[in-house]
């Protein structure tokens, strides 16, 4: 085995993400077998957003670069409406869906996402 080999086998062995991997993927700090797995379902929902359109809701944790499509949901909606981009900003709604798959349609303006983190804190519905 060439050092690259021996390199990507004890990354493997260590459930750590291999550095010739990583060095052409997205940034992720999770070990092996979750990036794996998160691997896995970003191409299963780009594959299922390509061929069969925009879904109800979008993924923003699994998008490699989620302030260009954030940017491109402002162009759309200030394209629709004729509106400068600079004169718009977000508002945000926390709905009462449980899961992404009950999202039954997308609204007519803006978009619906799921998959935000937040650090230090828990979204409690009851006191919403």
């Amino acid at each position: 085995m060439d050092e690259t080999l021996d390199s990507m086998y004890l990354s493997i062995q260590n459930n750590t993400v291999p550095g010739n991997w990583s060095s052409v993927s997205y940034l992720c700090l999770k070990p092996l077998s979750s990036w794996f797995k998160d691997l896995i379902e970003r191409v299963a929902t780009l594959d299922n957003w390509l061929r069969n359109g925009n879904p109800n809701s979008y993924w923003m944790s699994g998008m490699f670069f989620p302030q260009g499509f954030m940017t491109g949901v402002l162009q759309t909606h200030a394209r629709k409406h004729t509106i400068a981009i600079d004169r718009l900003q977000f508002g945000f709604e926390i709905l009462d869906y449980e899961t992404f798959e009950e999202v039954e349609e997308s609204p007519d303006d803006g978009v619906y996402i799921h998959g935000l983190f937040s650090d230090g804190a828990i979204w409690d519905r009851d006191q919403a």
